[in-house]
């Protein structure tokens, strides 16, 4: 049963009637922007705006992040911006999910070696276990010279995966790190 069964006869002509004329002023010349405009500003009126771009593609369409004591309250394109002038794609339009979603992971989760249930773990604790197996395993394996002598300073052990929710500032600062560690396959999520 929808909505729309509750209504009468007359009260669904009535409300057809008030779109209608609605339409027909709008057709007249009617500007609604002054409304608009006005419900957009009571809606940020107390924000600190502050501008971003979004993370998803390499376009990197302008935002503006409205924040009320540090807390994310709006996110939407910014009209400044030749790039986009104020619109966003789908993913772009859904940024501020990606900040305020109930179902986003906020502890570390951790199965350890032949463990058979997950555990949750201190941050501080699963960073500090990455750099210690990131730097076993590219001990291990390091090959700074082929047989032939050729110098390669290079671990094929170790795969970097980007994505697409990543920022090009982070995305080049992985690049380094990982070139740097001489890791040789780096891609990114974006790409596949």
């Amino acid at each position: 049963m929808t909505e729309f069964s509750s209504l009468s006869r007359r009260e669904f002509l009535a409300a057809a009637g008030c779109g209608t004329a609605l339409g027909s002023l709008l057709g007249l010349g009617l500007s609604l922007r002054p409304a608009q405009a006005r419900a957009q500003a009571l809606r940020i009126r107390e924000a600190k705006a502050t501008p971003s771009l979004c993370p998803y593609c390499s376009v990197g369409c302008a935002t503006i992040v409205h924040t009320i004591d540090g807390e994310i309250v709006n996110i939407e394109g910014d009209p400044r911006s030749p790039h986009n002038e104020g619109t966003l794609c789908p993913k772009g339009a859904a940024i501020y999910q990606l900040h305020k979603n109930p179902n986003r992971a906020t502890k570390v989760l951790y199965r350890r070696p032949r463990g058979t249930a997950w555990e949750e773990v201190d941050l501080n604790w699963a960073m500090d276990r990455v750099a210690e197996l990131v730097k076993k395993t590219r001990d291990e394996t390091f090959v700074e010279r082929l047989e032939d002598g050729t110098l390669v300073n290079h671990t094929t052990a170790i795969f970097a995966l980007g994505g697409a929710t990543l920022d090009n500032e982070w995305n080049h600062l992985q690049q380094k790190l990982m070139r740097g560690l001489g890791v040789v396959a780096i891609e990114n999520q974006a790409r596949i």
